[in-house]
């Protein structure tokens, strides 16, 4: 069907969603994560806590049998230190924890479109939606299995609490205040550990509902890979003018050429030749339509053209524009620029000409 959403999102597609604040995420794998955290970093922040007002406690006591402004100044210092000390660890770890979660669920960048004002999300329908739809259902088996998960672990622990808390006449206050706490947060870990868990489930949910609203039909993956690709069109036309002004630029070299070798209507091959920079150089070449160009520039500038179908053929096929020609070619090529040269000494040596010295030893017949 023409139109149907039946292909995976493409990366660009992804990207954009990311940027549009469109992206999979759960606030429970922060939240409960935090939890997590805290009540695993509770029991060293109380016995530090302890320690340190017992501490704060013993300098108290001798500032106030000696008050000095300077030790009181000093008390104050060591309490807000202590404060510090015993508060840092949790604080670190939630913040920490914090930016883990939001990395794991699509990045820290911020999606700055949210921003911006939207009337489409004051639309009532759609709030109507997430209410009553396939999502709403699993918000609601969620909060329910967290109840149940969390009633369970609080009747455990309870069963084996309260009969400690009977007999407790017997028992000293500190070990029966760390028997409160330790369950306490026995049953915190626990429900922390659950929440972990369907934070999960809830992120692999998002993360299924988010693919399957950023779809796309064919014609829009093919869009999509013509602007990151580029348009076939607009890439051969970038490749015909690039052709184009390399043609120009031969085309302007022509005149400083030496000699064109031509074959004798198919093929032409302009060489330059400067001592000082080493062997003769190919400053244009082509066939067809570019070779008759070059012979009409050469013929225009007076630039000599020798005719010599196998040196012509050699040349167009070994060499590129700019580059010197191999060595092989030499005493062909040799042969040439002294037959002009003894044209040029006895007047001009202007138009089309044959290479009246033939071919060397070894060397095909033209």
């Amino acid at each position: 069907m023409a139109g149907e959403k039946t292909e995976q999102p493409t990366e660009q597609r992804k990207q954009r969603a990311r940027r549009e604040g469109t992206r999979a995420r759960t606030p429970d794998l922060g939240a409960w994560g935090g939890v997590l955290v805290a009540s695993l970093l509770l029991p060293t922040m109380a016995r530090q806590t302890v320690d340190r007002t017992h501490e704060l406690f013993a300098r108290a006591t001798q500032t106030f049998t000696d008050p000095e402004p300077e030790k009181a100044l000093e008390l104050v210092k060591a309490g807000v230190k202590d404060m510090v000390i015993i508060v840092a660890p949790i604080t670190v770890g939630l913040f920490a924890f914090a930016i883990v979660a939001a990395a794991a669920q699509g990045g820290l960048r911020p999606a700055t479109k949210m921003l911006k004002p939207d009337f489409k999300r004051l639309n009532p329908f759609a709030g109507l939606k997430k209410t009553f739809g396939g999502h709403a259902w699993w918000e609601s088996t969620k909060s329910l299995f967290k109840v149940l998960v969390l009633g369970l672990v609080v009747y455990n622990s309870m069963q084996s609490l309260v009969p400690a808390l009977l007999s407790a006449t017997t028992v000293p206050l500190e070990t029966v205040i760390g028997l409160v706490a330790s369950t306490v947060l026995h049953v915190i870990q626990i429900a922390a550990a659950t929440g972990l868990v369907l934070a999960a489930a809830d992120y692999m949910v998002a993360r299924r509902r988010v693919n399957k609203q950023l779809r796309m039909s064919k014609e829009e993956v093919k869009e999509e890979a013509k602007r990151s690709e580029g348009d076939p069109h607009v890439k051969g036309q970038i490749r015909a003018r690039q052709h184009a002004m390399a043609r120009s630029r031969m085309m302007a070299d022509v005149p400083s050429a030496d000699v064109v070798v031509v074959n004798p209507t198919h093929v032409a091959v302009a060489l330059r030749y400067e001592p000082e920079k080493g062997a003769p150089r190919v400053v244009a070449k082509g066939a067809g339509l570019i070779a008759a160009k070059i012979r009409e520039v050469a013929t225009e500038h007076r630039v000599p053209l020798v005719q010599d179908v196998a040196l012509a053929r050699a040349l167009f096929g070994a060499c590129e524009v700019g580059d010197e020609i191999p060595a092989q070619f030499f005493g062909a090529v040799a042969r040439v620029l002294a037959f002009i040269m003894l044209l040029k000494s006895k007047g001009s040596a202007a138009g089309l000409h044959t290479n009246v010295l033939g071919p060397g030893p070894g060397e095909p017949q033209a």
